[in-house]
């Protein structure tokens, strides 16, 4: 799974305020800034907000994370075990046919996503 504008999906934790931006015409108020309400791409805080926000989403749905590797969730429904692996914005997900599947329409209900199906390569491995 894919995770589309992917920073966008952030929420700021402190008041940032930018210039405004080249082409934002103000006729009265060229001395006024903007007040930064969400994460935009290439603010330092990005991808630590995304990341926040993505972790509390899924252990707020009782996943637990990994000691070794904090980008590995899992979960154990009835006896059948999801796994998910978060890279920036993609999730490698393994396991149960059907948690898998529920676990991607609740990803799509939270953020916009891109099924990208079957794993064939990551991170510049081949996957058989």
């Amino acid at each position: 799974m894919d995770v589309k504008t992917t920073f966008l999906n952030g929420m700021i934790e402190e008041e940032v305020y930018i210039e405004h931006p080249e082409g934002f015409e103000t006729v009265d108020h060229e001395s006024h800034v903007c007040w930064l309400k969400r994460v935009l791409y290439g603010l330092k805080q990005a991808p630590c907000a995304w990341y926040t926000r993505i972790d509390n989403y899924f252990t707020g749905l009782g996943f637990m994370k990994s000691e070794v590797d904090v980008n590995l969730y899992h979960i154990v429904v009835e006896g059948k075990i999801l796994i998910i692996i978060l890279y920036v914005d993609d999730l490698i997900l393994t396991g149960d046919d059907h948690l898998i599947k529920s676990c991607k329409e609740d990803l799509a209900r939270e953020f916009e996503m891109k099924d990208m199906g079957l794993m064939h390569y990551f991170l510049g491995m081949e996957v058989w």
